[in-house]
């Protein structure tokens, strides 16, 4: 392609050399991964400058350059002056276009459905995509455990990848005959338009609890961030929203996306055009009877607990705006045979049950711990959990209020401590779990903690291991380490048999 075609929709602050019959043949923003003939987008990023890679990419056969900082496109002009270079206000948008433009705009051939929220964003989009699936339509899916193009799954390194990986996944998509896309949209990834231009069909909204404060700030800056999907981010307002309706900051949404123009379906238990009665919860099944504009139907889910009714209702409520018929829904909603790390049963257990889940807010905590009571009845809740490092710190007491609170043991560890030390960030969740009349275990040691926590249980007992869910590294101070809680599980019960 053209380097002045693979600029189209590109608001440039300068350039140098822009009318040069350059040929660009991708597009890359690590500059370790270009290769000759790649345009190369330099952009400041929240822990680095792509800038001081510019050198880099030119080394490694970059043919043009794109920059959001001034001095490095003097730097570029000065040093390069046969070297296409562009500067931008912001790189994200221009390499959001540029990917576009060299992928053939596969965004626009796809109906994208995005989901945003705290809690439940995983569980709702494999909820939606499985019920897509079951009427034949080949999707597209981005999210938190894994990426899928048609029957392919491939790692996912971002809940919400920068617009050139989900444009070529797009582009993967469309080529295998995919109609539809269905991704989680991160707080982050909004706020840092990681998916600029990309135009959302229907816009889903879970709930939104604490969480992410280290980098909103506040519980406004957090909302006002997811609440950019529904003005529509570098595209016109989802022609669909769905909110939750139980929640106070979906009724906010409701009425922000009718202003916006976007044709609004509620859900909720005690509200919402899709409502749930007549609830029926045990260990791996969700039945209810599900009322809805369009009628009524039973949906029988593999899944286990209330909050799944929650997802269910605003998967429902997402098919349904993709013109699925109550029938097609139900039956996809009966397909889904468990979504990884989401109340994850770990088989080895025998006369005590150990679950695997990625609860790491304290919300998420408060609705594992009440799931697990109901099901354990006069038995004990033992909860491990940790909280990460180098996040928000204003949550780990509330975290540890909310294990106390549910559980009858309380396993204190470390999860994902990053740069911090284990022992700082156990200090600042445990005055929450002192708080409640649980017992406490303070083991820093993940796997040393799990032995602990499983070696507490009793017939009948529950044991969530908690935080990590699907993750299969713990993050150190010095780098990534393997790391699996359904498999330390596994190896602890194994050896205990």
């Amino acid at each position: 392609m053209l380097w002045s075609d693979a600029l189209t929709d590109v608001a440039a602050v300068a350039d140098a050399f822009f009318y040069a019959p350059v040929q660009v043949s991708a597009v890359e923003y690590d500059s370790r991964r270009v290769k000759p003939g790649a345009v190369f987008v330099a952009m400041r990023g929240e822990t680095t400058d792509g800038n001081r890679y510019i050198e880099t990419a030119i080394a490694q056969g970059a043919a043009a350059i794109v920059t959001d900082s001034r001095a490095a496109f003097a730097v570029v002009q000065a040093a390069h002056p046969r070297m296409p270079v562009v500067q931008v206000e912001r790189g994200r948008r221009a390499l959001a276009a540029i990917s576009a433009n060299l992928f053939g705009h596969p965004e626009k051939k796809l109906a994208v459905s995005a989901v945003t929220g705290t809690n439940g964003k995983t569980t709702t989009a494999y909820l939606l995509e499985a019920m897509l699936r079951t009427v034949g339509r080949t999707c597209v899916m981005a999210g938190t455990i894994e990426y899928r193009v048609g029957e392919a799954v491939r790692p996912s390194p971002h809940t919400t990848p920068e617009a050139r990986d989900l444009l070529e996944l797009f582009r993967d998509g469309v080529a295998v005959g995919a109609s539809e896309a269905v991704m989680e949209m991160s707080s982050h990834a909004l706020d840092q338009e990681r998916a600029w231009g990309v135009a959302v069909d229907t816009a889903i909204f879970t709930n939104l609890t604490q969480d992410h404060l280290d980098y909103h700030k506040t519980m406004n800056g957090y909302f006002a961030a997811k609440q950019r999907l529904f003005a529509g981010v570098g595209a016109p307002p989802p022609r669909a929203a769905v909110v939750n309706s139980d929640d106070e900051y979906g009724m906010r949404l409701a009425v922000f996306a009718r202003e916006q123009g976007s044709a609004v379906h509620t859900y909720g238990i005690s509200s919402g055009d899709f409502r749930a009665e007549e609830i029926v919860l045990r260990a791996g099944a969700t039945e209810f009877a599900m009322h809805t504009p369009a009628g009524s139907v039973t949906l029988h889910s593999h899944l286990t607990g209330r909050v799944n009714v929650y997802n269910l209702l605003a998967a429902a409520a997402a098919a349904h705006a993709r013109g699925l018929t109550l029938e097609q829904i139900a039956a996809g909603a009966e397909a889904l045979q468990h979504v990884p790390g989401r109340f994850q049963v770990v088989r080895e257990a025998k006369n005590f049950t150990v679950v695997v889940d990625y609860a790491h807010t304290p919300d998420a905590l408060r609705n594992l711990t009440a799931l697990a009571r109901e099901l354990a009845g006069d038995a004990r809740v033992i909860t491990l959990f940790g909280c990460g490092g180098d996040r928000d710190r204003a949550k780990r007491p509330l975290m540890g209020q909310a294990a106390g609170e549910g559980s009858d043991v309380v396993v204190l560890t470390s999860d994902n401590p990053r740069s911090e030390e284990p022992e700082a960030i156990i200090a600042d969740a445990l005055p929450g779990v002192r708080g409640t009349k649980a017992e406490c275990m303070v083991e820093p040691d993940r796997a040393a903690a799990i032995e602990k926590a499983i070696g507490r249980a009793k017939a009948g007992d529950i044991v969530l291991l908690a935080g990590k869910g699907h993750e299969t590294t713990q993050v150190l101070r010095t780098g990534a380490v393997p790391f699996d809680d359904a498999a330390v599980a596994a190896a602890v019960l194994k050896e205990r048999a």
